[in-house]
């Protein structure tokens, strides 16, 4: 299936609603604010089927933010990459031998978003996942030097994780639920 128009315009739209009102209102990444405020994300929809075309067009991100500074991020949407996720997390380990293969170590990383994520020693249901849960699979390309950068004028970066899940387990189980369905739902 191809995707035209309208739903590559949707599924941007829900991508944008959930970074807004989940990643930026609950400050799930303190970073995140910053970037949108500039206007600097980039957000890209992968189409493909193709396992090795979405890598080759993952390769073509990196490229683009090679040449153009003014990005400091992508979010590159896998439209396509089907909803299970241990299915996503092998495309994952692909996708960072390949930034490696590529010569692109030390200057991006990508950090990982799905709709099931599910943390190791986690339960499905558990709400702390939802730190990590997004209306689509996708992957957070982020530039290494930039993150470095950020996280030493920020007080404990490496406390981070721990209290976005603490903070999503308190929200519970049935709010966050209801916050990604709304961006889901997002037309």
């Amino acid at each position: 299936m191809i995707l035209k128009g309208k739903n590559l315009h949707q599924i941007i739209k829900q991508t944008q609603c959930w970074l807004d009102s989940v990643i930026i209102k609950h400050n799930i990444c303190p970073f995140a604010k910053r970037e949108r405020d500039k206007g600097s994300i980039h957000f890209c929809v992968d189409e493909n089927q193709d396992i090795s075309q979405a890598l080759e067009n993952l390769v073509i991100e990196c490229e683009r933010l090679d040449k153009q500074p003014d990005i400091e991020t992508t979010l590159f949407v896998l439209a396509q990459l089907g909803p299970d996720f241990n299915d996503y997390l092998n495309f994952l380990d692909i996708a960072n031998q390949l930034l490696i293969e590529q010569g692109y170590e030390g200057i991006y990383q990508l950090a990982s978003f799905h709709p099931e994520y599910c943390f190791e020693q986690s339960e499905q249901d558990d709400p702390g996942n939802y730190t990590n849960r997004s209306p689509h699979p996708m992957l957070h390309i982020i530039r290494e030097k930039s993150l470095e950068k950020a996280l030493e004028s920020y007080p404990n970066p490496e406390l981070i994780p721990e209290r976005n899940i603490e903070y999503c387990q308190s929200m519970g189980l049935k709010k966050m639920q209801e916050m990604l369905k709304h961006c889901q739902n997002r037309k």
